[in-house]
C-alpha cells in the first residue's frame, strides 16, 4: 500500500428537496453571487426560478451558456471578468460537471492578477479562490466532490485537467430528481464517464483488497442502475444510487493507497474532445476496450482476470487470457447495450488527424509513465483500432 495524504472538505447535502437549505448555506458567503449555468435546462425544470426565489435577498450576476467541454474563451474569461468587475463573493454553479469545472477555473482566476491560463496550465499555482457552491443536475463527472476540472482551449486544441486544493466546492447539493429529465444519451455517457473514472484507478500496479472490492461494486452498481434509469427515467432509487456512484468516482476515495495508473484513457480522450468536441463519456467508452486489448500481455493479464471474474462473473477456471478477453468484450458490449456509439467514425472522427492527436497526447499527457506505458505509436494504434 502506498502512502497518501487525503482530505475532502466538501459538504455533501443529498436527497429529494434538499435545495431548501440553500439560503442557510449561502448565508455564510456574502451577498454578491455569480450564478453559472449551461444551455437553459435548469430553466425548463424550474430550478432556475427556484434558485432566484430562494436567493431573492442577494445580488445575483449570471454567466450562462457554458458548454460541454467548457471553453476557456469565452466562458472562463467572461466569468473571471464578471467576478472582478463586481467583487463577487461566491460562485453558485447549477448544472452538470462542465458548469462546475468552468466555475472552478473562474474561482481561481478571479483571485489572480495575471492570465488565468497560467493557473490552468500549472505555470503558476493558485494562492486563493472564491468559494463555490453547486447544485448538480447530471450524474457523471464527480466534480462536486473533488478539486479538479477540465478546461478546453479551442485555438490550441488543449484540454487540460486542472487540479488545485483551493477548488473543492464548499457545499454540493445532490438531488436525484433533477436528473429525471436528463436525455438517455447523457445518462449513458455519464455512466461511461464514471465507470472510466473507477477503471482508471482500478488498473494499476499496487492495490488493496479493500479498494478492489469498493471499485468492483461501484462498477456493478453503475451498470445495474443506468439500465434502470434508461428504462424508467423517474426511478428515484436508481437515479440516487447512480448519482452517488458518480460522486465517489473521481475524488480518489476509491483508491487510497493504490499506485497511480496515469489515467491513460482520459489522457487520450482529452485529445479527441479537444480536437472534435465530442461527448467526453462517449469518447471514453469507445477508447477503453481498445486500450484494454492493446495493453493485454503477461504483465497485465492478472488484473484483467480479477476484473472479469469479480465484475462480470466470468468463470475463474478458464485460461487467464480467455478470461481477460471475455472481460474486455463484456466491457464493449455493456457500453453498446446502453446506446453508446462504439466507433470514432460514429461521432465524426476519421483517420485524418490521428497522427496529430497521438503526437499531442504523447507530448502533453505523460503516458510513457502510465501503468502500461504508451508511446506515440501506441496511442495512434489505439485511435485507429477505435475507428
Amino acid at each position: 500500500m502506498q502512502n497518501f495524504d487525503y482530505m475532502t472538505p466538501t459538504r455533501l447535502i443529498f436527497g429529494k428537496g434538499v435545495i431548501s437549505k440553500l439560503p442557510e448555506v449561502m448565508s455564510g458567503y456574502g451577498k454578491k453571487v455569480l450564478l453559472t449555468y449551461g444551455g437553459g435546462s435548469i430553466k425548463k425544470i424550474g430550478l432556475y426560478d427556484k434558485v432566484k426565489e430562494l436567493l431573492a435577498d442577494r445580488e445575483i450576476f449570471e454567466l450562462s451558456g457554458i458548454q460541454p467541454n467548457p471553453k476557456y474563451d469565452p466562458s472562463v474569461l467572461d466569468g473571471v471578468r464578471i467576478c472582478k468587475e463586481n467583487n463577487i463573493d461566491v460562485i453558485l454553479a447549477v448544472g452538470g460537471g462542465s458548469v462546475l469545472d468552468c466555475s472552478k477555473a473562474i474561482a481561481a482566476g478571479a483571485k489572480y492578477d495575471g492570465d488565468p491560463w497560467d493557473l490552468i496550465s500549472y505555470k503558476v499555482k493558485a494562492e486563493d479562490a472564491l468559494p463555490i457552491v453547486d447544485i448538480i443536475t447530471l450524474a457523471a463527472t464527480g466534480s462536486e466532490y473533488d478539486c479538479g476540472g477540465v478546461i478546453s482551449r479551442t485555438e490550441t486544441n488543449d484540454k487540460i485537467g486542472y487540479m488545485d486544493e483551493h477548488l473543492y466546492p464548499a457545499v454540493s447539493f445532490l438531488d436525484p430528481t433533477y436528473t429525471f429529465t436528463v436525455p438517455d444519451k447523457q445518462t449513458a455517457a455519464g455512466c461511461a464517464d464514471a465507470m472510466n473514472h473507477i477503471m482508471e484507478q482500478y488498473f494499476c500496479e499496487d492495490s488493496t483488497l479493500l479498494n478492489d472490492g469498493f471499485m468492483e461494486v461501484g462498477l456493478k452498481s453503475l451498470m445495474v442502475n443506468v439500465k434502470k434509469c434508461l428504462e424508467n427515467p423517474e426511478d428515484y432509487t436508481a437515479r440516487a444510487e447512480m448519482m452517488l456512484d458518480c460522486t465517489y468516482g473521481c475524488n480518489a476515495i476509491y483508491a487510497l493507497g493504490n499506485s497511480d495508473s496515469g489515467w491513460p484513457c482520459h489522457g487520450m480522450e482529452h485529445a479527441l474532445s479537444a480536437y472534435y468536441d465530442i461527448t467526453h463519456g462517449e469518447g471514453l467508452a469507445i477508447i477503453t476496450p481498445r486500450w484494454m486489448k492493446h495493453i493485454l500481455n503477461e504483465n497485465t493479464v492478472s488484473r484483467f482476470v480479477k476484473y472479469g471474474v469479480n465484475v462480470f462473473g466470468i468463470d475463474s477456471t478458464l485460461d487467464k487470457f480467455e478470461i481477460a478477453n471475455k472481460a474486455i468484450d463484456a466491457t464493449y458490449s455493456f457500453f453498446e447495450s446502453i446506446g453508446i456509439p462504439m466507433h470514432l467514425k460514429d461521432v465524426g472522427i476519421d483517420e485524418s488527424r490521428i497522427n496529430e492527436m497521438a503526437h499531442h497526447v504523447a507530448v502533453n499527457e505523460g503516458l510513457e509513465n502510465a501503468w502500461a506505458p504508451l508511446r506515440e505509436e501506441d496511442i495512434a494504434e489505439i485511435f485507429r483500432a477505435s475507428l
